[in-house]
């Protein structure tokens, strides 16, 4: 056992994935709490997000936006349309594409969504502004990580 503890690269707390997969866990866990009453998963949420920017929006550009293939994307799309939250039609524009639309109920969960944010926030009881620091960075790294992940392609 090594105790060089600045000089080891492989200390496990020293490691991006460690932190980042821990701070996932840890904040998604808040996020189930809190989304819970809404009746909606975390991806769920994700989903409802994008479509109440912008609705309707075709199945594949929510993928394009939550970064899902659509093996994982269509589950989720069911359970939102079982859940009277969506609907699926054709797009006008191209047959092949299938536009997701809000119903009423689910523009009507929007309401009840607009405190989610701050609830997870003051449940974390961490700084708005450390949490959008983090926000910045991480979306510095998800953007090198897309970029090098197609540069290996």
């Amino acid at each position: 056992m090594t105790t060089e503890i600045d000089g080891n690269p492989l200390l496990l707390h020293r490691q991006v994935c460690f932190a980042v997969a821990v701070a996932n866990r840890s904040i998604l866990k808040i996020y189930r709490r809190i989304l819970e009453p809404l009746g909606l998963t975390h991806p769920q949420y994700l989903v409802m997000l994008a479509l109440w920017e912008t609705s309707p929006l075709p199945v594949k550009e929510i993928g394009r936006l939550l970064q899902l293939d659509s093996a994982t994307l269509s589950p989720l799309l069911k359970r939102l349309e079982n859940n009277g939250l969506i609907s699926r039609r054709r797009s006008v524009d191209d047959e092949r594409s299938v536009d997701i639309v809000l119903t009423d109920a689910g523009m009507a969960l929007r309401e009840q969504a607009l405190g989610v944010p701050g609830e997870v926030v003051d449940t974390l009881g961490v700084d708005l502004a450390d949490l959008e620091e983090l926000h910045a960075v991480l979306t510095k790294v998800n953007a090198a990580a897309l970029r090098a992940d197609a540069a290996s392609h």
